[in-house]
């Protein structure tokens, strides 16, 4: 039997981990701006710049859901095409 996948086609997950991917490059890109000011002895950024550096978390969990998404569509699709003992 021929799988019916095309190679660029997108997997389900993948729209998550795209996202999260990004997310995560958001937060990551705002710690370094966090994080600057105390190497170069400069004033420090307000508050509400720490709270961006939480975004690398939360993209790191919106990829993660994304990655258990895509192994619970293989395995439905793996549980599919194998045949059942009971037949």
């Amino acid at each position: 039997m021929r799988d019916k996948t095309q190679t660029n086609s997108a997997a389900p997950g993948d729209r998550l981990i795209r996202a999260g991917a990004v997310v995560f490059f958001i937060g990551a890109v705002a710690t370094l701006v966090t994080v600057a000011p105390l190497f170069l002895g400069t004033k420090p950024f307000p508050t509400y710049m720490f709270g961006l550096s939480m975004l690398m978390a939360v993209g790191f969990l919106i990829a993660g859901a994304g990655v258990l998404r895509s192994i619970a569509a293989g395995r439905r699709q793996a549980r599919g095409a194998t045949p059942s003992a009971s037949r």
